[in-house]
């Protein structure tokens, strides 16, 4: 039960987070906000203030604002509708659910380096035969500190050196064994090891594996700052490299997107390691939430934005058939994804085999 609340918990704040954007940018505007739904389905709380009705509903997969006057069939002509404003102003209302998105997902990045979040250190647990490190005598509970003169104090930094290097290089380590500094030069071997996006890269080794030693990491605010600008870039980059893969059949959609059962059993996972990890999966979610709604998709922000900026263009709206067609055929894209989506989850977390097999037993 504790996972399932937790999965409904990041989803919830993730779907508020995402409509207040459109929510508060819409009543600056002057439009009125009809609606401020969490789920869907049956309506399990509701309460009405002022002009809005807020609600709670059954299925905690989704939300929605309703705006007055947000489709052709609704729009009255009257100066609080959404409909009545400009293409740019309704643009600012699509953009700002993502928008705030991605600015929950900077904070929840600072909030992992300002309160402190494990990582490996550079203790050897193990050395591999035939490669460089046991060749040049280190051995396991070994801690490196230096490489080639630089400092080294965790396994992510090392990594990022050696990484680098070319076959037949030599790094000059030093390590601490027993209180005693002992240097040792070590010769790099190259190997091909799968990247983040799925792409094959050669990259330097030196044989060794992570003891399992762990360490919490904490930085000032102001240093917690800039890690968190600097991270949020790396995750849009990587973001947008993988739509870019998926798009030219170069990343398997299979393998790389994931939906609710999926979020559910990366969020079990992140509840275990605690509180940090719990927070650096919202960040990772708000940020792939910002940019997955912002994409040209019809039905999604980006999909409306996009045609505004058609119609901005022509001067005037499309016509409530080309709407109602464009609608349709965004809505038919939007469950076929779902259905796909939901499909892999059952397949990649073993689900219909768990089936299969407690049919089986019941028999």
């Amino acid at each position: 039960m504790f996972p399932l609340l937790i999965f409904i918990f990041v989803l919830s704040i993730l779907i508020i987070i995402h409509e207040f954007g459109h929510f508060i940018v819409a009543k600056r505007l002057g439009v009125k906000v009809e609606r401020f739904s969490l789920g869907f389905g049956t309506k399990l709380f509701s309460h009405k203030k002022n002009d809005t009705e807020y609600l709670v509903c059954a299925i905690p997969l989704g939300g929605y604002v309703k705006l007055a006057g947000d489709t052709p069939e609704d729009y009255k002509g009257k100066p609080f509708e959404y409909l009545s404003k400009t293409p740019g102003g309704r643009a600012k209302i699509l953009v700002s659910g993502a928008l705030l998105n991605y600015i929950a997902g900077f904070f929840c990045l600072w909030a992992v380096f300002f309160l402190g979040y494990p990582t490996l250190t550079s203790r050897v647990g193990a050395t591999l035969d035939g490669f460089g490190a046991q060749e040049a005598g280190i051995i396991k509970d070994d801690k490196i500190i230096t490489v080639d003169g630089k400092n080294i104090e965790y396994w992510e930094q090392l990594q990022k050196i050696i990484y680098t290097k070319k076959a037949g290089e030599v790094v000059k380590v030093s390590i601490l064994r027993n209180n005693t500094v002992y240097n040792k030069d070590v010769k790099i071997k190259e190997d091909t090891l799968p990247g983040i996006l799925g792409e094959k890269k050669s990259v330097g080794l030196i044989g060794i594996q992570p003891s399992g030693e762990i360490v919490k990491i904490k930085h000032g605010a102001r240093q917690s700052f800039l890690l968190s600008i600097n991270k949020l870039f790396d995750l849009t980059v990587i973001t947008y490299k993988a739509i870019w893969r998926m798009v030219s059949g170069r990343l398997s959609m299979r393998e790389s997107i994931t939906g609710p059962l999926g979020i559910f059993y990366i969020t079990t996972k992140a509840a275990e390691l605690g509180f940090i990890a719990i927070i650096h999966l919202m960040a990772v979610l708000n940020v792939s939430l910002a940019i997955f709604n912002l994409l040209p998709i019809p039905i999604l922000d980006g999909g409306h934005i996009f045609l505004l900026v058609i119609e901005k263009i022509k001067g005037r709206r499309f016509s409530e058939k080309i709407d109602r067609i464009i609608t349709q055929v965004g809505l038919t894209l939007i469950v076929l994804l779902a259905i796909f989506v939901c499909y892999n989850d059952l397949v990649k977390y073993g689900i219909f085999e768990k089936m299969s097999k407690f049919i089986s037993h019941t028999r």
